[in-house]
């Protein structure tokens, strides 16, 4: 059972105040899509960015926060994760089909929560 409260001490060190945060695998998309969600240390808080090979406009929910994210909250990031409707062309929508294969170096629950959650929905 995933412990959705886990929350890392920090996402940062001394030489580093942008990091990956979680790579995101869409098997299901027409592109074979990948997508990297990334932490940044600014004006005090926390920012968080999704970043393609395309270059696409994503909204992340919650965009920003004062301290680490709680798995839950992670999971709620990476599950709520949209383009921006004002920025798409054709069928970029199915940039996000299916459910991603996960990976984290600060969230190890990530990885199994999304297999298991694939292997429930028959994608595995």
């Amino acid at each position: 059972m995933a412990d959705f409260k886990f929350r890392p001490d920090s996402y940062f060190s001394e030489e580093h105040n942008s990091v990956l945060l979680v790579k995101l695998h869409f098997p299901e998309s027409t592109w074979g899509e990948q997508i990297s969600i990334y932490a940044h240390f600014q004006e005090g808080k926390i920012t968080f960015e999704a970043v393609d090979f395309y270059g696409n406009d994503y909204l992340l929910y919650p965009s920003f926060s004062w301290e680490p994210l709680t798995l839950e909250d992670v999971i709620y990031l990476i599950e709520g994760m949209q383009l921006n409707q004002d920025e798409i062309d054709g069928a970029m929508p199915l940039v996000l089909d299916g459910i991603p294969e996960v990976e984290s170096d600060f969230y190890p629950q990530l990885q199994g929560y999304f297999s298991e959650k694939r292997k429930n929905f028959g994608l595995d």
